[in-house]
């Protein structure tokens, strides 16, 4: 798939309605109500609106999601989005077990060991037994996985602040202020489910 047409046409291409919307001619989007009406945003519930702005922040994160995507495949050993992702978690949480772990990333705790396996023989990822309980196991970064999410990181923040450059200052202070709003409320739903 050509990146930049991904990036910049969304998946499909073409403009950035979906199902049951249209884009007016100042790119805002109003619901189609039932036999042929509009209804906008104003006029919508609560729900259909942040379906709306969800669908809008998707869209526009494509081409961020490439970005950060493509520096992961330049990678050596090239590393699949989940591989990366359990390593960003391990990072975040040393120590953490294969049980939180597969809770984490969404997968079976059989299926989070096979992947663990594949990060172990890459010597990215060290499984250790904890000293308060033999049986359990802790997983960290080995010093070869950590320098490769510094050097990943390092990437990504040279191919991000290229594309920042074309950005005008404001626009950029308001990306990072809404990029850390969504990061807070991710936390706090992650601490929210856990708890």
């Amino acid at each position: 798939m050509d990146r930049h047409r991904f990036a910049s046409g969304g998946i499909l291409g073409g403009d950035r309605s979906g199902p049951g919307e249209t884009v007016g001619s100042e790119g805002d989007v109003h619901q189609h109500c039932g036999r042929g009406g509009h209804m906008d945003r104003a006029g919508s519930s609560r729900d259909d609106s942040a379906r709306v702005l969800a669908r809008q922040v998707s869209e526009a994160a494509e081409a961020l999601i490439v970005t950060w995507t493509a520096v992961a495949q330049d990678a050596v050993p090239r590393l699949s989005t989940l591989q990366l992702e359990a390593l960003l978690i391990v990072r975040r949480s040393p120590g953490i077990n294969l049980t939180g772990l597969a809770e984490r990333i969404s997968a079976t705790p059989p299926a989070a060991s096979r992947l663990c396996d594949r990060l172990e023989a890459a010597g990215l990822l060290d499984r250790r037994r904890t000293s308060a309980n033999r049986r359990a196991i802790e997983l960290r970064l080995t010093s070869h996985g950590l320098r490769m999410l510094d050097t990943l990181s390092e990437r990504r923040i040279d191919a991000i602040g290229r594309v920042l450059g074309e950005v005008p200052a404001d626009q950029g202070e308001a990306l990072l202020a809404g990029l850390r709003a969504f990061a807070e409320a991710v936390e706090t739903a992650n601490a929210a489910s856990e708890a």
